[in-house]
């Protein structure tokens, strides 16, 4: 019955068709405009939700999770990330977290190599010496870059995304070096034809290419601290399309400019929108506005997640994207 229906709370604007299907199976309330809430909208969103629908920008702490009431029984995040959600204080109030794993991998790896290859081959300084009018036409000096084919390259966090850029950069002719957690099976390692490094310091002090693909926990915040970063090779170009704490910015920004590091790719950001404007303003630096999951195909998939975690849970059954506190 209608009644029976849960209530849903979304905090940011869906693809279309996505708030559709919700409205169609739950009593929803949406968005009207995509302004992320403030921290007091999103504490009354909870106390007056079964079911919070939070994006990467709601930050979910024991706090806020503590003013949530008894009501709130479902967090149901759109998107695979979720260091912004206080995983363990929820499950201590009862609160089931969901995700949304497997959307992003193609997309995101996709943009990684993107972002190799733009800084490799200083693909916006082309742009914007086009859009300035200046050019004067090809010389064989101009605009030169450097070959990714040969290059090593080292993916810091072998997961599903690492194991996509490691396809691609294969394909490319790079040769595939990774640090993890733990190793990965023969055989994956060997169809990867990659090179595992139990120590980061001696994996980032050979690669010619660093890509993070690591989420962030406690224990990877700062991984590339400034000291780990100075082990880099000054022809070296790091990218990262996995969580902006991962790198300690302010040290990176410093490397940059002296030149200690050749370069960087950058799509997430230690603070948010907040980034460090001497970054902006290095023409050997990609800056990008958190694109790496942004296709039509892929929030849509992520919706699709979204309905059938909600759906499941509704029908009194374990949502198939349960996050556990052990997972974080």
């Amino acid at each position: 019955m209608p009644s029976k229906r849960l209530s849903v709370v979304v905090t940011r604007r869906l693809p279309e068709e996505v708030e559709t299907r919700m409205k169609e199976l739950f009593k929803v309330e949406l968005q009207e405009s995509d302004s992320r809430l403030t921290r007091e909208e999103l504490g009354e969103a909870m106390r007056r939700a079964d079911v919070l629908v939070p994006t990467v920008t709601d930050r979910i702490d024991a706090g806020l999770l503590a003013q949530a009431g008894d009501r709130l029984k479902l967090i149901a995040n759109y998107g695979a990330g979720i260091d912004h959600i206080d995983v363990a204080s929820a499950r201590q109030r009862g609160v089931l977290v969901t995700n949304t794993p497997g959307v992003v991998t193609e997309d995101t790896a996709d943009m990684a190599m993107a972002l190799i290859l733009a800084v490799t081959r200083r693909i916006p300084e082309g742009l914007a010496l086009m859009q300035s009018g200046d050019w004067q036409g090809w010389a064989p000096t101009a605009m030169l870059g450097g070959r990714i084919a040969g290059r090593r390259l080292g993916v810091l966090g072998m997961g599903r995304i690492g194991q996509a850029v490691a396809r691609r950069a294969r394909a490319f002719g790079m040769q595939v070096h990774y640090h993890n957690r733990t190793r990965l099976r023969d055989e994956i390692e060997e169809s990867l034809e990659a090179t595992y490094w139990e120590s980061l310091d001696q994996m980032a002090a050979r690669v010619d290419v660093l890509s993070i693909n690591c989420p962030h926990t406690p224990s990877t915040f700062h991984l590339m601290n400034a000291r780990r970063l100075k082990l880099m090779k000054p022809s070296a170009v790091i990218v990262n399309t996995s969580r902006g704490e991962v790198i300690d910015e302010n040290a990176l920004t410093r490397m940059l400019r002296a030149g200690d590091i050749a370069g960087a790719g950058l799509d997430v950001y230690e603070n948010g929108t907040d980034i460090n404007p001497r970054l902006r303003e290095l023409p050997n630096v990609v800056l990008l506005p958190h694109m790496g999951s942004a296709t039509t195909e892929g929030r849509m998939e992520m919706g699709e997640k979204v309905l059938i975690n909600i759906k499941t849970f509704e029908d009194g059954h374990r949502p198939p994207d349960l996050v556990l506190p052990s997972m974080v």
